[in-house]
């Protein structure tokens, strides 16, 4: 493991998805959508995970749970290494995702209990109907919604009360680590609140542990207690939150922190607004040595012959930049 990785209930080293993308006739090309990707979270823990559309995040939090099958590294949870079938099987007792879109993740043929109760099906956990049931008013109360809801359909629910039934379904076995795939970015300001609210409370009471996949700096400060920044499939930065919002290191990192409002007028008018030049090179074609090359203002010769690693500059700090 690299430099503040300490062993947790979440380990990954190395962690690669490439996929093969058809050009054309009998040919294709590889796009690296995670390439190399080590981080640990330990129990309890919220790690916050950014970036631009496209740079992996969303690939990342699949992989975790094996809705990918990694093309390389390794994967450890709870103690064990996942690869075969069977610890597959058993990490996804202890571990759920709460997916974007509560409206197209949710199955509008079936029922909410029944939508709510499907892990618990599909493993086998409960043996009666009272049993299933009983559960499911358990799940309902954990995220705020009447037991009355139990015998309705998705399509008479607004988008926050869909994203708490598909909280109550994360939740139905009992899970260590959730991923939290923009689990708000869907959502209205108002509810995206109550939302964060209501992650922060559960983490409280059963000792959850997230990985935070979002777009808003903001909310990823407020939840996480650390932070990792990804540009086309690699991390470029990995910090404490408060270390990472309050001084960036990594000219990505601080381009990103740059574009996010303050609400004080003053300091906003005031402070100077870094804006990258360019577009985000095709993940079909990347550039040669560091990918955020040919957008970084500080780039210089070196950065095209080979790409930096990912090193510790700091307590509990990581960023890949040759100038750091």
């Amino acid at each position: 493991m690299t430099n503040g990785q300490a062993a947790g209930l979440l380990q990954t080293e190395d962690l690669k998805q490439h996929f093969l993308i058809p050009t054309g006739f009998l040919k294709s090309k590889t796009i690296r959508a995670v390439d190399g990707v080590s981080f640990s979270i330990r129990s309890g823990e919220t790690l916050g995970l950014v970036g631009e559309s496209g740079c992996g995040k969303t690939t990342v939090g699949r992989t975790l749970l094996y809705l990918y099958k990694p093309t390389g590294g390794r994967i450890h949870f709870d103690g064990k290494e996942i690869r075969s079938e069977e610890s597959i099987r058993e990490m996804r007792k202890k571990a759920s995702i709460v997916f974007q879109d509560p409206y197209s993740s949710l199955n509008p043929r079936m029922t909410v209990e029944d939508i709510i109760a499907e892990p618990l099906d599909i493993h086998q956990i409960v043996k009666t109907k009272q049993e299933r049931s009983h559960r499911v008013r358990e799940l309902l109360d954990a995220v705020e919604l009447p037991h009355e809801h139990a015998g309705r359909y998705i399509h008479e629910f607004s988008g926050g009360q869909r994203q708490r039934i598909g909280i109550a379904r994360a939740l139905a076995m009992g899970p260590k680590f959730i991923v939290c795939d923009e689990p708000v970015s869907a959502l209205d300001v108002s509810i995206q609140a109550q939302i964060i609210n209501m992650f922060e409370d559960l983490q409280a009471e059963l000792g959850l542990a997230y990985l935070f996949i979002a777009h808003n700096l903001n909310v990823v400060r407020h939840i996480s207690k650390r932070i990792m920044v990804m540009y086309l499939g690699k991390v470029v930065e990995s910090a404490p939150a408060a270390a990472l919002c309050d001084s960036p290191m990594h000219p990505y990192t601080k381009s990103l922190l740059s574009a996010v409002p303050i609400p004080d007028p003053h300091k906003e008018r005031s402070r100077t607004r870094i804006v990258l030049e360019g577009d985000v090179p095709s993940p079909m074609d990347l550039p040669g040595g560091c990918n955020f090359r040919t957008r970084c203002p500080e780039a210089t010769s070196r950065c095209a012959e080979a790409a930096p690693p990912l090193t510790g500059c700091g307590t509990d700090r990581q960023a890949a930049c040759w100038y750091i």
